[in-house]
């Protein structure tokens, strides 16, 4: 398995059957289930010897795991949340759940629903970013000034709409975008091609990371030569847009017509496609669908695409970006037999790829640092940009 590849999404119960990111119990054998982010695992429970604690059950738990857990306090609430807590743990919410500033108002059945919506896409991308070794910490109750934080939010009835964005470690995300049909409608009126809440996890959780990862450091350089100047100004670029629309010919250099707003835009879209591509092809790996497989005449890109062609993992990222874009065109076929919208409805130009390049080479050397922060006796030394820890190697 490619390392981009590695995030696990098929899981199984302990009698066997088949079960999924969202399952808080087997349906075939009712056994109680817990998500373990760490592990990246849905994993069959055992009751504790207190009340209301946990242990891992089941051929997939790892020898010598002794922890002991708590359900998240979110199961029980509309979020549903399937999570698991370290009982050694000061909080009662599990690591995606403790990121909420805001959430809605629950007073009504619908808000039910849409925060429900919500919290299941903000999981899917909460366990991707855990999974890559990115920094995940609460800005409300763990890093108050480097963290991350969720507003859901409603507009009022009669005052401005809530804009969905990222502020200082904050984002904020309007609850009517969980409607399908407000969503829908707001796509066909923006012209987009592609709109969804998974979409809008990723793309402001990018905003975030530049933040974190690039505003002040040694890759500013890099990211100003790819992307611009971010120093231009934002809200001009977003008004400019939004009068008389897109760059001409944005295809060229961009993912999307969005993406040509502004380099902050640029750098968040451009996020937002690299974990597309990481979450969607580890799930195929997890169930064995091999896009090398694929009989499916294809061009593949070549290292002239690359942002440094002279690092550890070039031959490795190829293949994971040709593998991406071959398993599209498949699934993009596949929807068109079932009469839906296309499954990927972009064009890779090779000036994208090379931001994508960018963006895998900065996640890598994150991901490098936390593992020599919590492991320095275990870490071997790397100077170069893209050299993957070790315990991210898999066979």
């Amino acid at each position: 398995m490619n390392t981009l590849t590695a995030l696990q999404r098929a899981y199984g119960c302990r009698c066997n059957s088949a079960v999924f990111f969202l399952n808080s119990h087997c349906l075939r054998c009712d056994t109680p289930l817990g998500y373990e982010p760490e592990l990246g695992q849905v994993i069959s429970l055992s009751a504790g010897d207190e009340p209301g604690t946990w242990l891992l059950a089941g051929p997939n738990v790892p020898n010598a795991h002794t922890t002991i857990y708590r359900r998240c306090a979110n199961l029980e609430t509309a979020a549903a949340c399937n999570w698991l807590v370290p009982v050694e743990e000061s909080s009662t919410w599990c690591i995606a759940c403790r990121l909420n500033r805001t959430v809605p108002s629950l007073n009504s059945r619908e808000d039910s629903t849409l925060w429900r919506r919500l919290e299941a896409a903000k999981r899917r991308v909460i366990s991707a970013l855990v999974g890559l070794g990115l920094p995940v910490a609460s800005r409300v109750s763990e890093e108050p000034e480097r963290g991350l934080a969720f507003d859901f939010l409603r507009s009022p009835a009669n005052g401005p709409r809530v804009l969905t964005g990222h502020e200082n470690g904050v984002i904020t995300l309007n609850i009517e975008e969980a409607d399908d049909v407000t969503r829908e409608q707001m796509r066909t009126s923006m012209h987009e091609p592609y709109r969804t809440l998974v979409g809008h996890f990723r793309h402001e959780v990018g905003h975030y990371y530049w933040d974190r990862l690039v505003a002040n450091s040694q890759y500013l350089e890099g990211f100003r030569s790819l992307f611009g100047d971010e120093r231009t100004d934002y809200l001009e670029a977003l008004r400019v847009n939004y009068t008389s629309g897109p760059k001409t010919l944005w295809w060229r250099n961009h993912v999307s017509a969005y993406a040509s707003v502004h380099p902050w835009e640029d750098w968040a879209e451009t996020w937002a496609h690299y974990m597309h591509m990481v979450d969607t092809l580890s799930t195929a790996a997890s169930f064995d669908l091999r896009p090398e497989a694929m009989s499916l005449p294809f061009d593949c890109f070549g290292t002239e695409v690359l942002y440094r062609r002279d690092l550890p993992g070039c031959d490795e990222f190829l293949s994971f970006l040709n593998s991406w874009l071959k398993l599209a065109a498949v699934m993009n076929e596949l929807c068109r037999s079932m009469g839906q919208p296309d499954f990927y409805p972009f064009a890779l130009s090779g000036a994208a790829v090379t931001k994508i390049h960018f963006i895998h080479m900065v996640v890598c050397d994150s991901r490098r640092d936390c593992y020599r922060a919590c492991n320095p006796q275990q870490f071997e030394c790397a100077t170069t940009i893209g050299d993957a820890p070790p315990m991210l190697k898999v066979a």
